[in-house]
């Protein structure tokens, strides 16, 4: 997957991860899609171009907007006026990517696969609603307290949205996210969604940042043991300090790596799902996958 700027979604997981499962069926084919909001936006945007002195957004898309678009407001869409500053900035970008938005209607039946596919690996999971909404060109999918939401012109292709949906259909059920983060914790929480987004859907996640991870994996690894347990993502998450050639989030490769080797170390898989989905001591689920364990001993 290209990463799709999910570096705010800290935030509402810390909020959600304690109430977002109760609500919401265990049933896989009881999830629901919604895509309105694309077009109640395209509608706004082409009242803009007639009348560039008005600002529609409000009125014509915020102000009837699903439940996906008040959960989309903070932090990402922020207001009516800020998503109008926005659109006057990057007008030819929104144009660029209006079909790619309108092909989300086509997705909802891969996007449901992974639902099942979660459904078998991990019985208790909850399915919310996924909404599909047009933000600031900030973020391209969160999990809130109502549901998954998907910034659709964020999408690249449409191809990768099942993808995107997974990996948030993970967030959605991981419990116990921690305060303050360390980098190691974020780390792995995100790799966890990474790794079982990928199991359930059937695609990788973001192949720049892989492909430059294993590259460089020795000198990486001995980086992150030395910054791990701080919490101080840069050069590692959601952004980059330009020191060297490394792309964004390579967070999220080392805790995909940490999450896999778990993974092949458990003789009961579905089990090791459940505890990836629940853990409560990131250091431990460490040590266990035994994945920085030559590096860890090196740096005493």
């Amino acid at each position: 997957m290209i990463k799709y700027y999910l570096a705010l979604v800290t935030g509402v997981l810390l909020t959600q991860s304690a109430k977002a499962q109760a609500p919401y069926p265990s049933d896989p084919d009881s999830a629901v899609f919604i895509t309105k909001d694309i077009n109640n936006f395209w509608k706004a945007f082409d009242l803009f171009k007639q009348d560039t002195t008005t600002n529609p957004f409000g009125s014509a898309y915020i102000d009837i907007g699903s439940a996906g678009v008040k959960g989309f407001i903070p932090n990402r869409i922020k207001s009516a006026e800020h998503l109008l500053e926005v659109v006057k900035k990057r007008e030819k970008d929104y144009g660029k990517v209006r079909d790619i938005t309108m092909q989300m209607t086509t997705k909802e039946k891969q996007c449901r696969s992974t639902f099942y596919a979660l459904k078998y690996w991990y019985p208790e999971a909850r399915f919310p609603p996924v909404y599909f909404v047009i933000g600031a060109f900030n973020s391209g999918g969160t999990a809130g307290e109502t549901g998954v939401y998907i910034g659709a012109e964020k999408q690249a292709d449409a191809e990768g949205v099942p993808y995107v949906v997974a990996h948030e259909l993970i967030h959605f059920q991981q419990k116990n996210w921690p305060e303050n983060p360390t980098l190691l914790q974020q780390s792995i929480m995100e790799g966890v969604a990474d790794f079982l987004g990928e199991l359930i859907s059937g695609r990788a996640g973001d192949d720049k940042a892989m492909a430059y991870g294993d590259q460089h994996e020795e000198r990486l690894c001995e980086e992150f043991v030395r910054r791990m347990d701080g919490t101080d993502y840069q050069d590692w998450l959601y952004g980059v300090s330009g020191k060297d050639d490394r792309p964004n989030d390579l967070g999220y490769w080392m805790g995909y790596k940490i999450t896999r080797q778990y993974f092949r170390n458990s003789p009961d898989k579905k089990q090791a799902v459940r505890e990836m989905l629940n853990i409560k001591d990131h250091k431990d689920f460490l040590d266990k996958s035994g994945y920085l364990k030559k590096y860890m001993r090196a740096g005493k």
